[in-house]
């Protein structure tokens, strides 16, 4: 059972981490201002193998109405992808998600919203940036150099995530480590100084949450860690730059009510400091997070 105590000892021995302020940048013409105040990127799954089903849109047209709908209700980004995280789903080449991604991309873009693409391929980077995303989000650890360059180039942003892997569609079992923070530390400041040596300023960091390891399949242990990084994320924040975190579901636990899940977890994120709450549930997270704000 998480405590207050727990909480406590927590904040009592990295103390000097929880007053590390991070940088603050544009995404698009929208400046987000983390030291004051977290921002919500909505998602837009364009894959029919996304368990999500409120998130889903198989066509261009309901994906950009669903886009729309996700910025009217707060999202001051919105986060788009082709091609499932689950192991089970097919696998999407880049032209099919390219034929998937471009239109939603450019039409979104051209109503003033920002939007992110959530891919690990070189060739649905540089069109999604050539028609107007605003964020790469970025799933893998392959050639990343080349697409950290494209971000640059554009004046984008960048999420880097924390994959024990090639990508997410490629990994096995997590690597826990004596201090999994840890890992992901030392793994983010190497990301981050080749972010910066290829032009890149504007950089999130994503601890990931880890459904898709064959050792985090089982829903206690896979929920008892996730929780521990949200709560201990706010020692990356030395780093320097935002954290961002995908706020989980926890079905095994929620069941019937799976939808209450992301604005429980938003609650946990928004302890360890997150700074860009990436969610299908934009209207319920904002309203934990305005009502978190009033303390």
């Amino acid at each position: 059972m998480l405590t207050l105590e727990h909480l406590a000892d927590l904040l009592a021995e990295h103390r000097a981490a929880a007053k590390c302020p991070v940088r603050e940048f544009a995404v698009g013409n929208h400046l987000l201002a983390f030291n004051s105040r977290p921002a919500i990127m909505g998602v837009v799954n364009l894959s029919p193998d996304s368990w999500y089903r409120e998130s889903v849109s198989l066509t261009a047209d309901r994906a950009i109405r669903r886009g729309r709908v996700l910025a009217a209700q707060g999202a001051e980004i919105v986060d788009v992808g082709a091609e499932s995280s689950l192991a089970q789903a097919a696998r999407v080449d880049d032209a099919g998600q390219n034929n998937k991604l471009l239109p939603v991309v450019k039409e979104l873009t051209a109503g003033g919203i920002p939007v992110s693409v959530e891919t690990y391929q070189p060739a649905v980077t540089r069109a999604c940036l050539e028609v107007g995303a605003a964020v790469l989000n970025l799933t893998g650890t392959e050639r990343t150099a080349e697409m950290f360059r494209m971000v640059a180039d554009h004046d984008a942003a960048v999420i880097v995530c924390y994959v024990q892997g090639a990508n997410v569609r490629a990994v096995g079992d997590f690597d826990f480590g004596a201090d999994p923070i840890q890992l992901m530390y030392d793994y983010f400041a190497r990301a981050i100084e080749s972010a910066a040596a290829n032009g890149v300023t504007k950089i999130f960091i994503d601890p990931g949450l880890g459904f898709y390891y064959r050792n985090l399949q089982d829903s206690a242990v896979r929920v008892r860690h996730q929780m521990q990084v949200f709560l201990n994320s706010f020692r990356l924040r030395a780093l320097g730059f935002p954290l961002c975190h995908a706020l989980p579901h926890a079905f095994e636990f929620f069941r019937e009510e799976v939808r209450c899940a992301e604005p429980f977890f938003a609650v946990l994120a928004a302890l360890g400091k997150t700074d860009l709450f990436r969610t299908h549930e934009v209207p319920r997270t904002r309203a934990v997070l305005e009502t978190l704000a009033v303390y």
